[in-house]
């Protein structure tokens, strides 16, 4: 095997193959075996079919066979030959069998080098949960007003008793804990969003284009599915996914940035993550016990 590496940029490689004829000759001879024992030629029986009438009937599909069964194996071989990282699938191209060989390229995005190491005592600020009772003054006085839609509503026991509360005390008892849990859930979001942006802004590396690429379009058929769903013409569906690609491709960066960040920290975490486990998570987790509170 024969493999030539191309520096494209700090990032990118393009791998070229040569797989020479001994090897694909010998991956040829077990991919006929495999087909003789099955095919089916008039004048023979299953398994006693003559190799040369098995080319005739059936030489395209070896030929097809032994590429997919030679091109996974010798770009394996040529990464951990070369020690590259590759952080995802390549873009595997210009596959061609010709005079007994096999060559192909393969284009891929190695992983960044990210230097990370004052992760630890990250300041973090979380803001009260408390409700106050002007808290609840205004969402009462939004529903009064039917929710923004201007159609008053009388604020009396009489209402609450409509949405399944004795009195309006006892309503405004259950708004304030829902006010508070919604307070929570902010919060959380907030200490969160804390630390990705001190990571961010303490981490500096190229991002893989295959992985924004990625990502991007993992999102952009959620969208679709959704628009899909909801009944929406194709015609407009299209339009609304490439006004919404400028839109998404700056934050999928921002989120592919992150992960990377999250994935170097666990690593030199020595952290174990079990199959079905988040990884973000149980970084920030790790992250939020590390970190430096401070009053707010």
């Amino acid at each position: 095997m024969k493999v030539d590496v191309k520096k494209i940029d700090t990032l990118k490689r393009e791998l070229k193959f040569e797989i020479p004829k001994e090897r694909v000759a010998q991956a040829l001879d077990k991919v006929y075996q495999e087909i003789g024992k099955y095919a089916k030629v008039k004048g023979f029986r299953p398994g006693k079919v003559p190799r040369h009438i098995l080319q005739v009937h059936h030489g395209k599909l070896a030929q097809e066979e032994t590429i997919k069964k030679l091109v996974p194996e010798v770009y394996q071989e040529g990464i951990d030959k070369e020690k590259i990282q590759p952080i995802d699938l390549p873009e595997i191209r210009d596959v061609h069998y010709q005079d007994g060989r096999i060559t192909f390229t393969a284009l891929l995005d190695i992983r960044p080098e990210i230097n990370i190491n004052d992760y630890k005592g990250i300041s973090i600020s979380r803001k009260p949960s408390h409700v106050t009772d002007e808290d609840v003054n205004k969402t009462l006085e939004y529903l009064s007003k039917g929710q923004g839609k201007d159609q008053n509503v009388t604020l009396d026991d009489a209402f609450a008793r409509s949405l399944g509360f004795p009195t309006l005390e006892e309503f405004k008892k259950s708004l304030s804990r829902q006010l508070e849990l919604e307070k929570d859930r902010q919060n959380r979001i907030d200490i969160e969003n804390q630390i990705a942006e001190a990571l961010l802004k303490k981490t500096k590396f190229n991002v893989p284009e295959s992985l924004i690429k990625r990502q991007l379009e993992r999102r952009l058929q959620d969208v679709k599915h959704r628009l899909q769903h909801q009944g929406m013409a194709e015609e407009e569906i299209n339009k609304k996914i490439e006004e919404m690609r400028k839109e998404l491709e700056a934050s999928t960066e921002k989120d592919v940035r992150l992960y990377l960040i999250f994935d170097k920290i666990a690593q030199l975490e020595n952290m174990e993550i079990k199959e079905g486990e988040n990884l973000p998570a149980k970084v920030i987790e790790f992250l939020l016990k590390e970190g430096k509170w401070e009053a707010k």
